[in-house]
């Protein structure tokens, strides 16, 4: 029951994976949740660091898809300064959005990841679609109201996954 939080990868910061260290685990596509993960949830502008670490997924040809619950209209205000495709109304935890990006591209499960900053969605939604995962700290200590609602269970969700699998531990990068 347990395996379904489990995220994969555990990094501080998406900004500081790079893209060699995705090629070299067969990595061709990052999907991504939005906010917390890629923006803060109050500012849709994103960060420099942001923008840079885009700049280098996409001169190493690896395409980033924003997969969020979020309405179209929604996601579409927070990408537009971003230039980036997303899946809007994913439904995470269930696997659709996921399913539905991987197909579009052509990619096996094992050439995509999943990143993002809940066990209880972006986390469970990975480990339904087969693909790996990167939980990230997110960037802002405070959550929208829903949000907050799963960082309750998350809590208690987190002390039952580091007593089963206490090598679970925040790295600075995948190579960590």
């Amino acid at each position: 029951m347990l395996d379904k939080f489990k995220p994969t990868w555990m990094v501080n910061s998406i900004y500081a994976v790079s893209p060699a260290q995705l090629k070299e685990r067969g990595i061709r596509a990052v999907f991504s949740d939005l906010d917390n993960t890629l923006i803060a949830w109050n500012n849709p502008d994103g960060t420099p660091e942001l923008r840079e670490w885009m700049t280098t997924l996409q001169e190493a040809g690896i395409p980033l898809i924003v997969i969020s619950n979020n309405s179209k209209d929604r996601v579409a205000k927070a990408t537009a300064n971003l230039d980036l495709p997303f899946v809007s109304r994913s439904l995470k935890p269930l696997s659709f959005g996921i399913n539905r990006a991987r197909t579009k591209l052509g990619l096996k499960k094992s050439e995509v990841v999943m990143v993002g900053d809940q066990l209880m969605t972006d986390m469970v939604a990975a480990n339904e679609a087969g693909v790996r995962s990167i939980l990230v700290k997110p960037l802002l200590d405070t959550d929208k109201w829903d949000t907050r609602i799963n960082r309750f269970f998350e809590r208690i969700v987190w002390r039952e996954l580091r007593k089963k699998y206490p090598q679970l531990q925040w790295q600075e990068d995948l190579n960590d």
